[in-house]
Parts: structure tokens; sequence; C-alpha cells
């Protein structure tokens, strides 16, 4: 029997929410329609003074923040329904990952934090919905994170050919389908979200179009080798990460310690170089051969990336997911939905080989429409 799930996503670079409406009918899985809503302009901005400040925050603006996000995530799926001309009733549920406000998995008290109240998005909507995906995994030991490298598996895998999948989004994650072999899913480290904050802050855009600014220089190899000495890339997986540990912050402290001061464009090409760099390092590292490397993600958009990755991975046939059936923007989105589906149906929908988990685990919470 078809049924049907919407996917609700906001993800590092915060620059949308991502809905999708997805049939499943057993393992077949379809995108029907994909809708992307503006975050408003509110909310967006207590959003990123949050994310970036977080020592400033104010628990008043955050339980503020979540119940605002939880209605702009609540217009997305009804905009989506209209577009797709549904109606809620015919919608199984909603499986919404919401807004991640700060992860960290390695404390003495391991935690993720998401917000984008579901309730509201049950009670907005009248559909079932699904949240909080990440927190059971981690109370299992997990980190929480990637999910999205089950769902790759559920749709990707292939028994012919050695496949990765990269998701580029505000953090860069990757998932290896090597034949006959678990599968390996991590987090490379800093997506887009170094290029579109040091783009707000050099020139006042939200983001870096198709890459052509960060194309106009050339990489320097100096802040580049500082870039690189982040612990987090001598980490082994399982590992995750997000803006906590790569921020402008850190960017300014590590452009401190290089004498000559450098263009801004410079700077920009080099993000763009490290993202590159540690997406081929960990390739390079984990694949015992290549095969195709699937791109996904606001990061597919970037043709200076995807040059770049291009050149340091030759052996590797670049593409995107596009040629898999999910175009780029909404492949997570898809995920939560695919999620959602297993969660409902009781299934397990962590991968504990690639969180760290002690097992595999039915995730996140039902709010009853």
């Amino acid at each position: 029997m078809t049924e049907s799930f919407i996917g609700l996503i906001s993800g590092t670079s915060m620059d949308a929410i991502d809905a999708v409406l997805v049939e499943m009918d057993g393992p077949e899985i379809r995108i029907d329609t994909t809708h992307s809503h503006p975050i408003p302009d509110g909310p967006l901005q207590v959003l990123r003074r949050i994310v970036e400040h977080p020592e400033l925050i104010d628990l008043s603006q955050v339980g503020e923040l979540d119940v605002a996000l939880g209605h702009a995530f609540s217009s997305a799926a009804l905009e989506l329904i209209e577009k797709a001309g549904r109606r809620p009733g015919s919608i199984t549920a909603i499986g919404s990952h919401g807004q991640t406000l700060l992860h960290s998995p390695h404390g003495e008290w391991p935690f993720t934090m998401q917000i984008g109240d579901p309730n509201v998005v049950a009670a907005d909507t009248g559909i079932t919905t699904v949240a909080d995906f990440r927190r059971r995994d981690v109370a299992l030991g997990g980190q929480g994170a990637p999910l999205v490298p089950a769902f790759h598996h559920a749709v990707f895998s292939t028994p012919d050919e050695p496949r990765a999948v990269l998701n580029v989004g505000g953090i860069a994650n990757l998932t290896l389908l090597l034949p006959g072999v678990d599968v390996i899913g991590f987090d490379t480290g800093p997506g887009n979200n170094l290029m579109d904050a040091w783009t707000r802050r050099a020139q006042g855009q939200p983001y870096d179009k198709d890459g052509e600014w960060g194309a106009s220089a050339a990489c320097d190899s100096r802040l580049l080798e500082v870039l690189l000495e982040h612990e987090y890339f001598l980490r082994p997986p399982p590992k995750s990460t997000g803006p906590e540990d790569f921020h402008l912050t850190w960017l300014q402290h590590r452009l401190d310690s290089v004498e000559t001061p450098l263009s801004a464009a410079t700077i920009q090409a080099t993000l763009c170089e490290l993202t590159a760099t540690t997406v081929a390092r960990a390739l390079e590292q984990t694949a015992p051969k290549p095969g195709g490397l699937y791109v996904c993600g606001g990061g597919a958009h970037n043709r200076a990336l995807m040059q770049r990755l291009s050149s340091r991975l030759p052996d590797w046939r670049l593409e995107t997911t596009e040629s898999l059936g999910i175009g780029v923007d909404w492949v997570e989105a898809a995920a939560f939905a695919w999620l959602a589906h297993r969660t409902v149906n009781s299934l397990p929908g962590n991968l504990p080989a690639v969180t760290g988990a002690t097992r595999e685990v039915v995730l996140g919470a039902i709010y009853p429409a």
C-alpha cells in the first residue's frame, strides 16, 4: 500500500526549510513534490545570533524561537501540500528534523539540541508529526549524527560498484556504500558554513552564488595548513561536528596567526579548498578503491567546489544525486520522510557502525495529530 510522508529540515546553513512529499510503497520511494520555504527574517536573525554566540543565550529567546520555527515548519508543510494538490488528511506523517541549535556529543553529558516545536507542527497541520530523531541514538552512546547514511544505503546502494554520497550542507558528511561491507558514514568537517559566514561578513550576501567569488582568487597554502590543524580532522570515525566547532571566531583566530594580510577573496578560496581537501582526504583514508562520488546539498551548486573536488579526486567519477533520481536539494528532507516512515512502523533508523550507538533503535518521538 502506498503511503505519503513529508520530510522537513533546516540544516546548518539555515538558508531555508526544505520540504519534500514522498510516496512510499514498501522499499520503493518516489519524490512527489518539493518546496523551499524561507525562514522568516526575525527568527532567522535570532537563530544566527544564538548559533554564532551560544554564550549569550537567553532562555526566553530560545523558547520563543522554538515556537516560531515550529510555525515556520508547519507553514512549509502546508504550502507543500497545497502545491501538490493534496489535502492534509492524505499524509500519513511528517518527519521534522527541526533546526539544530547545538550539537555536543563528546562532553561529560553528551547531547544534541534541535528546535522547531513538533507540537506546533502537529497542531497547525493536523498531521501526525515525528521529531526529535537524534537524541535516542545519543542516549545509547552514539553521536546522533549523521543519520542520513541509512537512507543513502536504502536508496543509493548497488552491488555493482563502490559508491560514495557526499552531502555538502553547512557541514559536509560522507557515506561510503561498498559492496559487501557495512556502511561507513561520518562528518568530514566544514561544508558551506564557513564560506557562507565569510561571505555574509565580507560581502553582505547570504552565500557565494555558484562559488564565483571564491573562484576569483587562489587558495593560500599557509592559511590552509593552519586550518587543517584542527584536531577534528585527525579523529577517526564515528564522528560528527557542527558550527560549534567551525565558526567565524575560530577562523579569525587562524587568520590572526597568518602574518601576511590576505584579501577577502583569497580567504574565501581557501575555505573552499578546506572543504575539498578534507573530503578528499576522508575518501582516501576510508575507501579501498574509487567508484562513483555523488554530491548533494547546497555545495553541489558551488562550481568552484565541484571543480576542486574533481581535481583532488581524479580517480572518482564525480556526479550529483540527480543522476540517481533525487535532486541535490532534496536528499536530506527525503531522508527524514523515510525516517518518519521507519518510526511509525517501529523500525530502527540508525546505523550503529556510523553513529557509534550500542545498538539499532527506533528513532524519534511521535506527536499525534
